[in-house]
This record gives structure tokens, C-alpha cells and sequence, in this order.
């Protein structure tokens, strides 16, 4: 198995690069675990106080179950990845039955900030974007996507985005083996990404 840990900031353009990957290469092969279904349950806090939690920071993410649902993958097992709830700022119960592929690549904003993470990863990519661009894309989604206001969404970009993405994020870019830019660009670093999955691919078969 080879394992791909995508990093970046919120709204920098990962599950973009994801998809172009899955598009270069097929779906048959390729699985695809995201950082934020891993998000620790907070049943035990009211909504109201579950929604000024700061899910930015490392320690919102269960990183122990993610560590070990990718060591269960890497063995051939299935796990069942936990679902998120953005509406609800929590887990919903519910569980998606994730199957081993010979391609599994882990998504998300603070995936290279643990250690034993970033030893699982046989290829690490750090998708950059500017600040702004990466602010509109957030307003933008949370408004359509999870029910958000300007205000709400604003607050929590000067209070806890970039902070966050200063202190956590961005210093994780020195892990990176590829850095790609989100724009037209990156065609040349995908058909880069594809090159090393191939190869490592043939590899493990001979």
C-alpha cells in the first residue's frame, strides 16, 4: 500500500488536488481518508459551546484512531471511518466502511503536525495558496455548505484560521516532499505525483 498525506491550509485546494489524482489514476485503486472525520467526539458539551470549540488546533483531531485505522489498512483490514457532522460540530454515529486500496491518501489541514503520521506517509504534498484566495473559498463554503454567516465566518478566520495556520500549518510545509501551487500550474506537479505513484506501484509488484 502506498499511503499519500495531502496538507495545506483550509480553502488552499486539497480535495481539488485529491480528485486529480483519483481522475489521473483511477477510482478502482485509489481510497481516500479525510482528516476531518476524525475530528474527538464532543457529545459531552451542548451545541452552543461544541460551536466555539477551536478545530483548528491538533488537539481537536483524534490522532490515535487515525494513526490506527491506516496501521488496520496498510494490514489489509477494513475499518469503518468515522462521520462528521459540520452542522453539529460532532460525530454523528454513523460510520463509512473503508476498504484497503493500493493507493490510500489522507486529507487534511494538521495531518503532518503528528509524528507518526508523517512516518505512515510514503509521499507527502503541501497544496499552497495565498491567504486571501484561501478566505474567499472558506466564506464561500461555509455559507453554502454548513449554514454560515459572513460575521460568523470572518470572526472565526481572525480568531482561530490564521493563528492557527501560522503556528500549526504552515511551519508543517518543511515536512512536505512536494509543494504544489493551487493553480494552473499544478498540472506539471500532479503529472509529477503520478509518476512517483506508478513507480512505486511497479515496484511493490515485482
Amino acid at each position: 500500500m502506498f499511503i499519500i498525506g495531502i496538507a495545506g491550509g483550509t480553502g488552499s485546494g486539497k480535495t481539488t488536488v485529491v480528485n486529480k489524482i483519483i481522475q489521473q489514476l483511477g477510482p478502482e485503486d485509489i481510497g481516500v481518508i479525510a482528516q476531518d472525520s476524525y475530528y474527538k467526539d464532543l457529545s459531552h458539551l451542548p451545541l452552543e459551546e461544541r460551536a466555539k470549540f477551536n478545530f483548528d488546533h491538533p488537539r481537536a483531531l483524534d490522532f490515535d484512531l487515525l494513526y490506527q485505522h491506516l496501521l488496520d489498512l496498510k494490514a489489509g483490514k477494513t475499518i469503518e471511518q468515522p462521520v462528521y457532522s459540520f452542522i453539529q460540530h460532532n460525530r454523528t454515529g454513523d460510520t463509512v466502511l473503508t476498504h484497503p486500496k493500493k493507493v490510500m491518501i489522507v486529507e487534511g489541514i494538521l495531518i503532518f503536525t503528528d509524528k507518526r503520521l508523517r512516518e505512515l506517509f510514503d509521499l507527502k504534498i503541501f497544496v499552497h495558496a495565498d491567504a486571501d484566495e484561501r478566505l474567499i473559498r472558506r466564506i464561500r463554503r461555509d455559507i453554502v455548505e454548513r449554514g454560515r454567516t459572513v460575521e460568523e465566518v470572518l470572526n472565526r478566520y481572525q480568531t482561530t484560521l490564521k493563528p492557527m495556520y501560522e503556528q500549526f500549518i504552515e511551519p508543517t510545509k518543511t515536512y512536505a516532499d512536494i509543494i504544489i501551487p493551487n493553480d494552473r500550474r499544478n498540472e506539471t506537479a500532479i503529472e509529477v505525483i503520478k509518476s512517483v505513484i506508478n513507480h512505486n506501484l511497479r515496484r511493490e509488484m515485482i
